[in-house]
């Protein structure tokens, strides 16, 4: 791994405040979990072309899984992923029996190949359904695919966790978990529609780690509304001192004109532009003080974490769930609006329930939208993972380098990026602009491109 600035390594914890551009920030961008992103998906790919993906997997090939369950007790109003309200028995049973069909759909079609090592549960909330029902699509799971000891990661909202949860984790030998913890402050709990007290995530934590779960992540967000540096602070405060394995800080987005549920927050609180970049920093500075490692441009770990380990073996990767030291290039997903992700394609389901689970009673892949990746997306791709996982990209092979550096000098000039012949690399002012400068390769990015969040 090379980093321009050795502050940036994995395992320096100089805190280091960042230097605001504002005009590199104005143009919003992707996250860049997939390339192309799902904002260039369409609707000219079918079921077959899952088919042709499952058909040309080896037996040897590692794979992950990814199953999505779309419910929530109840619905944050700040939150985008494609979740409704779980309070509805019959609704929720006859999706979970979709699901397990599309499971054995897609079991039935590898016959046997590839070799799941990891599978990923996330939502909505998973904890949202019965933990016996859990029990039972997990253990599906493992027959179907013939997987004895995958890593079990899965997202857990601390409101609705109890003891029959932490029970059923155990039991099914699940490692890792993620909490929608957000903040800790109550008045700006009420601004977002997420009121969960600081005793009732530590009473979740305590139970986690009874149950043996040795990887927990705190999600964590800035530009809420009617917070301060000083909120975040206490917040940050509060969350090394539950001790979470890993956090991931991320900006909230507030595009209500896309999300309706946002229009509950009142958008005059946000903090602007230059208080959300300052709360950015602050949040790297504070972490990367109480001992955890940056990963990338919004994840912190524990030295001694997997996903810290992998950025300093230079083996970190990043998809769907962010960065991550999964480095199977086949993910699987399973369930309404779940993305597939092969070298040379990306598969999206039916995003609506009821659309998806008549395609599974037709015995089809709920296949609605994707694309077919060309050799030259494949080439951005690795280059903008490379960028945003590593702090650096060979672009030697790009037959638009020269406009790339003519894009890049407003980032060269003010010392963010960094040319080693026809290597781009990084410099550790460069981190809050890491997605900025990735867009540059982005051939899909229209200068004013509208559809994205802001930047930081």
């Amino acid at each position: 791994m090379i980093w321009v600035n050795d502050a940036m390594r994995p395992g320096r914890h100089k805190a280091r405040m960042w230097t605001y551009h504002p005009a590199l920030l104005a143009t919003p961008v992707p996250r860049y979990t997939s390339y192309p992103t799902a904002a260039e998906f369409h609707d000219q790919v079918s079921p077959n072309d899952m088919a042709e993906a499952l058909d040309a997997i080896a037996d040897d090939t590692p794979l992950s899984l990814y199953l999505h369950i779309p419910f929530c007790r109840e619905i944050c109003w700040y939150c985008g992923c494609n979740t409704g309200a779980a309070n509805r028995t019959d609704r929720v049973d006859a999706y979970l029996a979709s699901l397990e069909a599309e499971v054995a759909m897609v079991a039935a079609r590898l016959g046997g190949r590839g070799r799941v090592d990891r599978i990923a549960f996330g939502g909505g909330s998973p904890n949202a359904i019965p933990h016996e029902a859990f029990d039972r699509l997990l253990g599906g799971v493992k027959t179907a695919f013939g997987c004895d000891d995958p890593v079990v990661s899965v997202e857990i909202d601390p409101r609705i966790f109890d003891s029959g949860w932490a029970a059923a984790l155990q039991r099914n030998g699940v490692t890792r978990v993620s909490l929608g913890v957000q903040t800790f402050d109550p008045a700006i709990q009420a601004a977002i529609g997420r009121v969960q007290p600081h005793a009732m995530v530590a009473d979740a934590m305590a139970m986690l780690r009874a149950a043996g779960v040795s990887s927990i992540n705190f999600d964590l967000m800035y530009g809420l509304p009617g917070q301060t540096a000083d909120m975040l602070r206490e917040t940050l405060a509060a969350a090394i001192a539950i001790a979470p394995d890993r956090l991931a800080v991320f900006g909230y987005a507030h595009v209500p004109q896309m999300i309706p549920r946002q229009r509950r927050i009142d958008a005059s609180a946000l903090p602007g532009s230059a208080e959300r970049f300052a709360q950015a920093a602050l949040a790297h500075d504070v972490l990367t003080a109480a001992g955890y490692v940056a990963i990338g441009f919004d994840h912190f770990a524990r030295a001694d974490d997997g996903i810290a380990r992998a950025a300093a073996q230079g083996n970190l990767k990043r998809n769907f769930q962010g960065f991550t030291e999964d480095t199977a290039e086949v993910l699987i997903g399973l369930g309404a609006t779940a993305i597939s992700a092969f070298p040379d394609r990306l598969l999206q389901n039916a995003k609506n329930t009821g659309q998806y689970r008549v395609a599974i009673e037709a015995g089809q892949f709920p296949i609605e939208r994707g694309l077919l990746r060309s050799a030259d997306d494949r080439q951005r791709g690795d280059a903008i993972e490379a960028v945003l996982s590593h702090g650096s990209a060979d672009l030697g092979g790009f037959a638009d380098l020269t406009d790339i550096k003519t894009r890049l000098w407003r980032f060269e000039a003010l010392d963010l990026v960094r040319w080693r012949g026809e290597r781009l690399e990084l410099t550790h002012a460069a981190l809050p602009y890491a997605r900025s400068i990735a867009s540059i390769l982005d051939r899909y990015r229209a200068p004013a491109e509208q559809r994205f969040s802001v930047a930081i």
